[in-house]
């Protein structure tokens, strides 16, 4: 059995990642400053980028526009609280519910 916290922690959170990086990544950062961006390491953000992690999910337009704003904010230097926003776009999944509902019809 999977738990909601454990699809969120290896389904939904590394999906957010994989979105936002690529999203900066079409701001024009290269790899280097999304990985310094997002405090990872640069193979973190090639394999998100070329889908080997974080591609589990598939984003409804409404959320893919809030990671694109995140994007566009984290790069003109307007996000105080990188953690609060990524949070908030999982809230806003977990309200839709439509992940929890996707993995359970995965079962």
């Amino acid at each position: 059995m999977k738990l909601p916290c454990q699809m969120i922690v290896w389904d939904v959170l590394p999906a957010i990642r994989a979105a936002i990086a690529e999203e900066l990544v079409n701001c024009g950062l290269s790899q280097q400053e999304v990985a310094k961006e997002l405090d990872m390491a640069p193979s973190a953000v090639s394999q998100y980028l070329s889908k080997k992690r974080g591609y589990r999910i598939v984003f409804d337009e409404d959320v893919k526009k809030s990671i694109r704003v995140l994007a566009e904010d984290m790069e003109a230097g307007r996000v105080d609280n990188l953690a609060a926003r990524i949070c908030d776009i999982c809230h806003q999944l977990r309200e839709d519910d439509q992940q929890c509902h996707n993995s359970e019809s995965e079962k």
